[in-house]
């Protein structure tokens, strides 16, 4: 058996609880700027038909008594940590898929903590009394089916789908509850006369793989009982990346680099932090027209070095005809390999020693900023600036 456990409108809930004025309010986080994008929104804000992933200008205009609060990524992360650690404590099967989730295999837990559902009233009565945050659980036989199960009895909920019952459950649900069935998915599947998962078996299998291709083998293998990947404790990390969405579009180059300044600097930190190398440094741009356009290159030698990946993006840019102004702009590394990972010292060694030099500096700046704050120290082309934008 397996649960899933996912966290009540996670952002806001830790602003409610860290400004105790907040609680019974509709809190909106994401940023102040009306550029900016919700990450989260309070139940309370839900009810005013805000949402994630919605303009934030649209969510003022939903609720116009919305407090609206930027991010606070580091006290997310802190909070998200005590709570994967309580929940290791009922298995060590334990696998976070982002932030605010995360899934417990309980497969023979059951002499230590009980059966399935007293098992998961202890997760919610102890995050409630050791985190003061509120969680939904879904329990079930298989990943995809707990997940579905968590999300309908939000919030504070706990739903059991008993493996005696699975197939039942499946044959009649709603293909817009399987996870990643967006609107355009959804409407595709509607017109191909698919509103459950018991409909896949009136379509012909040809069609089906024809229609939606990569998609059509997972709704088949969903329907037909096969999700059977199991919880894995530890995820690799293929990527880290950091994004900003500026107040005002913008072709203002110099000003486009500060920022892709700051971005190496927060995604080189990431990297040293996880103590890994990247081979490929990326860019991501978003036009005013809000097409997005990708650049990449990938390295001679692998880094971890904010300098190495800032003139990287940079010369990206620099090689990068926009046709319009500028909206977003964001910096990505990914290609990951250890930090013990041998390299041709007889071809690359004048860049390896250039790259350990700023490696050097970085590394000594991150104890800095840790012990004094991020702020403490900063670049010189840094220190005049003053406008912020909205990060998403």
């Amino acid at each position: 058996m397996i649960l899933h456990i996912d966290m009540d409108a996670f952002y806001a809930s830790v602003e409610q609880l860290d400004n105790p004025n907040y609680k019974g309010k509709p809190v909106v986080v994401g940023g102040t700027s009306n550029r900016s994008v919700v990450s989260a929104a309070s139940y309370e804000a839900r009810k005013f038909g805000v949402h994630s992933a919605m303009p934030m200008y649209q969510a003022k205009q939903k609720c116009p008594d919305a407090v609206v609060l930027p991010t606070r990524m580091a006290r997310y992360k802190e909070v998200s940590k005590k709570v994967i650690s309580l929940l290791k404590t009922f298995s060590p099967l334990v696998e976070q898929v982002s932030i605010d989730e995360a899934y417990v295999d309980i497969t023979g837990c059951d002499r230590l903590h009980g059966p399935p559902v007293e098992i998961a009233h202890k997760i919610k009565k102890q995050i409630w009394e050791e985190v003061n945050l509120k969680c939904s659980v879904g329990i079930a036989p298989n990943k995809m089916l707990a997940k579905i199960a968590s999300d309908l009895d939000k919030p504070d909920g706990l739903y059991i789908i008993e493996p005696d019952k699975a197939h039942d459950f499946m044959v009649g649900l709603p293909v817009h509850k399987i996870p990643g069935v967006g609107k355009k998915t959804w409407k595709k599947l509607e017109k191909m006369g698919i509103k459950t998962l018991g409909d896949t078996k009136n379509i012909p299998e040809k069609t089906i793989l024809e229609k939606l291709g990569k998609f059509g083998h997972t709704l088949l293998d969903i329907s037909s009982g096969l999700s059977r990947s199991s919880v894995a404790p530890v995820r690799e990390h293929k990527s880290v990346s950091s994004e900003t969405t500026f107040d005002r579009d913008t072709n203002d180059l110099k000003r486009i680099k500060e920022y892709l300044l700051i971005q190496s600097e927060e995604v080189g930190r990431e990297l040293r932090k996880k103590n890994v190398k990247a081979k490929t440094i990326q860019i991501k741009i978003k036009e005013s027209d809000f097409r997005l356009r990708t650049r990449s290159r990938t390295l001679t030698v692998p880094t971890q070095s904010s300098d190495i990946i800032y003139k990287t993006a940079a010369d990206l840019l620099d090689n990068f005809k926009a046709s319009k102004k500028i909206r977003l702009i964001g910096v990505g590394a990914a290609g990951f390999v250890p930090l013990s990972s041998p390299i041709q010292l007889d071809l690359f060694e004048n860049i390896k020693k250039k790259d350990n030099r700023w490696e050097t500096v970085d590394k000594t700046v991150d104890k800095i900023s840790k012990k004094f704050g991020k702020d403490v120290v900063k670049r010189a082309t840094l220190c005049d600036k003053k406008d912020g934008p909205a990060k998403t």
